[in-house]
């Protein structure tokens, strides 16, 4: 009976330390395999390259890329390019060709000669600056800066040995021009740079609704003293059915006259005259 009890206590524990080992391995044989699972195989002669991962083609096309040039975008630089270049030219040629009067501020430089160069010199009525060692002065009215510079140099030569002189005009005061009529604000301005009869009608508040943009002239003076109309359409010009090349020269006169609407106004503002004046005389 012993015996019996004795071998059965060993066939039980031979089976629990059988079924424990058991479930160990399976557990490693599990492990091994999560292992190989996770970790990234090594290409082997025979394998295939693994596919690298595609870029997210979202993120390109949001990218913006630089529109490209058309022949009307390189049209428009070119002409603005030619613009541009033409406004330089007529405001060049403008302080070129300015003929000094009474009111215009120059300045003298001479080269090296500080006590012989003046600045901020106002033009008398006369036209003649006074320079050092110049005593009956320089006349400059009607001459350009050019010409005063030549002036300058020749008179300085005989005490300044080959003396280097420029005159800049530093405020165009001389040239005039008026506005007149149908203008937002009529009157006289300075011409401190080259206009056209549009840019002067806007620099004097622009048409107004009385206005005739037909019908626009410019009054200027000729040789013989006499002024001499000069039409011009400035509402084709705003229309771009015509060029504004009609520019001003000093003294002329740019006149707007009224359209159909002043009429009406000024015919509706003597209606009260007329009722006043019929109610006097008893209605007769």
């Amino acid at each position: 009976m012993k015996l019996l009890l004795t071998g059965t206590v060993i066939l039980t524990l031979t089976l629990l330390i059988g079924i424990g080992a058991f479930a160990q391995s399976d557990q490693n044989a599990t492990r091994q395999r999560r292992t190989s699972a996770e970790a990234p195989s090594e290409p082997g002669p025979f394998s295939e390259p693994t596919p690298e991962p595609e870029k997210d083609k979202d993120k390109e096309k949001e990218k913006p890329k630089p529109a490209p040039v058309t022949p009307d975008g390189q049209t428009n630089r070119a002409d603005q390019a030619s613009d541009e270049a033409a406004i330089v030219q007529n405001y060049n040629n403008f302080f070129k060709t300015y003929q000094l009067g009474p009111e215009d501020v120059i300045s003298v430089t001479v080269f090296g000669q500080d006590r012989y160069s003046r600045n901020g010199i106002v033009v008398p009525p006369s036209g003649r600056i006074s320079l050092a060692l110049i005593p009956d002065g320089i006349f400059v009215n009607g001459k350009t800066v050019d010409q005063v510079s030549e002036l300058i140099k020749k008179r300085y030569d005989e005490f300044i040995i080959d003396p280097q002189v420029s005159v800049s005009l530093d405020r165009a005061g001389s040239y005039r021009y008026s506005v007149i009529g149908e203008v937002g604000q009529p009157g006289i301005r300075l011409m401190t740079r080259r206009l056209s009869v549009t840019e002067a009608i806007a620099e004097a508040g622009g048409v107004l609704q009385t206005g005739n943009k037909k019908k626009v002239f410019v009054l200027r003076k000729q040789q013989n003293g006499n002024l001499a109309p000069i039409p011009v359409n400035v509402s084709a010009i705003y229309r771009g059915q015509s060029a504004d090349s009609v520019y001003l020269l000093p003294g002329d006169q740019v006149v707007v006259p009224g359209n159909n609407l002043k009429k009406l106004q000024a015919l509706s503002s003597f209606l009260p005259i007329l009722s006043f004046a019929h109610l006097f005389t008893g209605g007769f």
